[in-house]
Protein backbone atom coordinates (compact mmCIF):
# COMPACT_ATOMS: atom_id res chain seq x y z
CA UNK A 1 0.00 0.00 0.00
CA UNK A 2 1.25 3.28 -0.70
CA UNK A 3 0.13 6.73 1.04
CA UNK A 4 -0.40 10.15 -0.33
CA UNK A 5 -1.07 13.18 1.25
CA UNK A 6 -1.40 16.23 -1.26
CA UNK A 7 -0.47 19.37 1.33
CA UNK A 8 -0.68 23.31 1.13
CA UNK A 9 -2.44 26.21 1.90
CA UNK A 10 -5.92 26.63 1.05
CA UNK A 11 -6.71 27.25 -2.64
CA UNK A 12 -3.71 24.95 -3.69
CA UNK A 13 -6.06 22.43 -5.70
CA UNK A 14 -5.94 19.89 -2.78
CA UNK A 15 -8.88 18.43 -3.86
CA UNK A 16 -9.17 18.65 -7.90
CA UNK A 17 -5.69 17.65 -8.12
CA UNK A 18 -6.81 14.60 -5.57
CA UNK A 19 -9.56 13.69 -7.92
CA UNK A 20 -7.61 13.74 -11.08
CA UNK A 21 -4.81 11.85 -9.82
CA UNK A 22 -7.44 9.19 -8.17
CA UNK A 23 -8.47 8.75 -11.92
CA UNK A 24 -5.00 8.72 -13.00
CA UNK A 25 -2.83 6.57 -10.37
CA UNK A 26 -5.59 3.81 -9.66
CA UNK A 27 -5.38 5.68 -6.18
CA UNK A 28 -9.15 6.38 -3.52
CA UNK A 29 -8.95 9.81 -3.08
CA UNK A 30 -10.54 11.24 0.21
CA UNK A 31 -10.86 14.68 1.00
CA UNK A 32 -9.78 15.74 3.97
CA UNK A 33 -11.63 18.99 4.39
CA UNK A 34 -14.50 16.10 5.22
CA UNK A 35 -13.40 14.62 7.90
CA UNK A 36 -12.97 17.84 10.19
CA UNK A 37 -15.50 17.77 12.65
CA UNK A 38 -18.19 20.00 12.70
CA UNK A 39 -16.81 22.84 15.40
CA UNK A 40 -13.34 23.33 12.84
CA UNK A 41 -15.78 24.02 10.02
CA UNK A 42 -17.65 26.20 12.08
CA UNK A 43 -14.41 28.16 13.53
CA UNK A 44 -13.05 28.54 10.15
CA UNK A 45 -16.75 29.56 8.58
CA UNK A 46 -16.82 32.29 11.11
CA UNK A 47 -12.83 33.54 10.23
CA UNK A 48 -11.55 31.89 13.13
CA UNK A 49 -7.89 29.94 12.02
CA UNK A 50 -7.50 26.72 13.71
CA UNK A 51 -5.52 26.36 16.62
CA UNK A 52 -2.84 23.21 17.19
CA UNK A 53 -5.59 21.76 19.32
CA UNK A 54 -8.39 21.94 16.74
CA UNK A 55 -5.84 20.28 14.55
CA UNK A 56 -4.35 17.31 16.00
CA UNK A 57 -7.79 15.16 16.69
CA UNK A 58 -8.29 15.85 12.74
CA UNK A 59 -4.85 15.38 11.64
CA UNK A 60 -4.82 11.94 13.72
CA UNK A 61 -8.14 11.06 11.91
CA UNK A 62 -6.60 11.89 8.26
CA UNK A 63 -3.67 9.22 9.39
CA UNK A 64 -5.73 6.81 10.90
CA UNK A 65 -7.52 7.20 7.22
CA UNK A 66 -4.45 6.07 5.44
CA UNK A 67 -3.49 3.39 7.95
CA UNK A 68 -7.26 1.78 7.56
CA UNK A 69 -7.54 1.97 4.00
CA UNK A 70 -7.04 -1.05 1.89
CA UNK A 71 -5.11 0.03 -0.85
CA UNK A 72 -2.87 2.98 -2.23
CA UNK A 73 -4.57 6.57 -1.21
CA UNK A 74 -4.43 9.70 -1.69
CA UNK A 75 -5.70 12.71 0.74
CA UNK A 76 -5.80 16.18 0.39
CA UNK A 77 -4.75 17.66 4.10
CA UNK A 78 -3.22 21.01 4.62
CA UNK A 79 -0.65 19.51 6.69
CA UNK A 80 0.95 22.91 7.01
CA UNK A 81 3.76 22.08 9.90
CA UNK A 82 5.87 19.63 9.93
CA UNK A 83 4.36 18.56 13.76
CA UNK A 84 0.90 18.08 11.87
CA UNK A 85 2.54 15.65 9.27
CA UNK A 86 4.20 14.09 12.52
CA UNK A 87 0.61 13.60 13.79
CA UNK A 88 -0.53 12.26 10.57
CA UNK A 89 2.55 10.12 9.83
CA UNK A 90 2.38 8.77 13.56
CA UNK A 91 -0.88 6.56 12.85
CA UNK A 92 0.71 4.79 10.21
CA UNK A 93 3.09 1.83 9.72
CA UNK A 94 4.58 2.93 6.47
CA UNK A 95 6.06 5.78 4.59
CA UNK A 96 3.17 8.59 4.08
CA UNK A 97 4.36 10.61 1.27
CA UNK A 98 3.83 14.81 1.04
CA UNK A 99 2.97 15.94 -2.28
CA UNK A 100 3.68 20.40 -1.39
CA UNK A 101 0.97 22.18 -3.65
CA UNK A 102 2.77 25.12 -3.81
CA UNK A 103 2.75 29.02 -5.44
CA UNK A 104 3.96 31.76 -4.84
CA UNK A 105 0.81 34.21 -2.06
CA UNK A 106 -0.73 36.33 -5.17
CA UNK A 107 -1.79 33.08 -7.49
CA UNK A 108 -2.98 31.64 -4.23
CA UNK A 109 -5.16 34.36 -3.20
CA UNK A 110 -6.41 34.92 -6.50
CA UNK A 111 -7.46 31.23 -6.53
CA UNK A 112 -9.00 31.87 -2.97
CA UNK A 113 -11.01 34.38 -3.86
CA UNK A 114 -12.47 33.38 -7.01
CA UNK A 115 -14.21 30.47 -4.81
CA UNK A 116 -17.34 31.31 -3.83
CA UNK A 117 -18.78 29.06 -1.24
CA UNK A 118 -16.26 27.09 0.22
CA UNK A 119 -15.98 27.79 4.40
CA UNK A 120 -12.71 28.62 4.04
CA UNK A 121 -12.50 32.54 3.29
CA UNK A 122 -9.62 34.58 2.09
CA UNK A 123 -8.69 35.95 5.40
CA UNK A 124 -7.69 33.19 6.66
CA UNK A 125 -5.02 32.69 3.98
CA UNK A 126 -2.72 34.78 5.93
CA UNK A 127 -3.06 32.62 8.76
CA UNK A 128 -2.32 29.44 6.49
CA UNK A 129 1.18 30.82 5.35
CA UNK A 130 1.88 32.24 8.85
CA UNK A 131 2.07 27.93 9.73
CA UNK A 132 3.51 26.67 6.41
CA UNK A 133 6.67 24.43 7.03
CA UNK A 134 8.13 23.65 4.02
CA UNK A 135 8.99 19.92 4.00
CA UNK A 136 12.15 18.44 5.70
CA UNK A 137 15.22 16.72 4.34
CA UNK A 138 14.39 13.76 6.43
CA UNK A 139 10.41 13.51 4.81
CA UNK A 140 9.17 11.64 2.17
CA UNK A 141 7.63 13.85 -0.63
CA UNK A 142 8.29 16.58 -2.61
CA UNK A 143 7.27 20.12 -3.90
CA UNK A 144 4.76 20.85 -7.23
CA UNK A 145 4.26 24.13 -8.95
CA UNK A 146 0.55 24.86 -8.89
CA UNK A 147 1.11 28.48 -10.66
CA UNK A 148 2.20 26.11 -13.89
CA UNK A 149 -1.15 24.89 -15.49
CA UNK A 150 -3.48 22.93 -14.17
CA UNK A 151 -2.53 19.84 -16.67
CA UNK A 152 1.09 20.46 -15.88
CA UNK A 153 0.09 20.12 -12.35
CA UNK A 154 -1.39 16.66 -12.65
CA UNK A 155 1.17 15.59 -14.69
CA UNK A 156 4.10 16.42 -12.04
CA UNK A 157 2.06 14.47 -9.25
CA UNK A 158 1.54 11.37 -11.07
CA UNK A 159 4.79 11.21 -12.45
CA UNK A 160 6.26 11.26 -8.33
CA UNK A 161 3.51 8.56 -7.80
CA UNK A 162 4.46 6.12 -10.15
CA UNK A 163 7.80 6.82 -9.27
CA UNK A 164 7.05 5.83 -5.86
CA UNK A 165 4.67 2.93 -6.78
CA UNK A 166 7.85 1.07 -7.87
Amino acid sequence: MRCYVLMGVSGCGKSSVGVALSALSKLDFVDGDDLHPGRNIAKMTDGIPLTDEDREPWLADVGRALAHHAGPIVIGCSALKKTYRDWIRAQVSEPVHFMHLDAPRDVLVQRVTARPGHFMPPALLDSQFDALEPLTCDEWGGQIDIAKPYRDVVVQAEAYVRETLI
